[in-house]
């Protein structure tokens, strides 16, 4: 059974990320978790309260933790500023530029037949 994703979200290039926000007003926070969930390739976002973090699942080849980001610091609402944040989202980033370029690249193989030649062997 095939797992059902919203429209323009690829498995293949499907990525979970872990935000710990900074604490916010509610309203803010849900505003930003509601235009954030408007997203063309975004699988899934929500809140934990206990953890104070952005859980989100999207499609790296469309969107990317930048723009997640954005719309967060639009609403007034901070991403943490601890090591391990900045580390998880430097990492984040690398990750979502890789999907992107892979994503975009046509495979390419020294093992091709060439066609349209035009040589026949006798």
């Amino acid at each position: 059974m095939q797992d059902e994703h919203r429209l323009g979200v690829s498995t293949v290039n499907l990525v979970k990320r872990h935000l710990k926000l900074k604490p916010s007003h509610p309203e803010k926070r849900q505003a930003a978790v509601a235009e954030i969930d408007q997203l063309y390739g975004l699988d899934s976002v929500s809140f934990n309260e206990s953890k104070q973090r952005l859980d989100l699942a999207y499609d790296a080849s469309r969107l990317c933790i930048d723009c997640v980001e954005g719309i967060l610091a639009k609403h007034a609402v901070e991403v943490s500023h601890d090591w391990w944040t900045r580390f998880k989202e430097d990492h984040y980033r690398f990750v979502d530029q890789n999907v992107k370029d892979n994503a975009r690249h046509e495979p390419w193989s020294c093992h091709q037949s060439s066609q349209g030649t035009g040589r026949r062997r006798s």
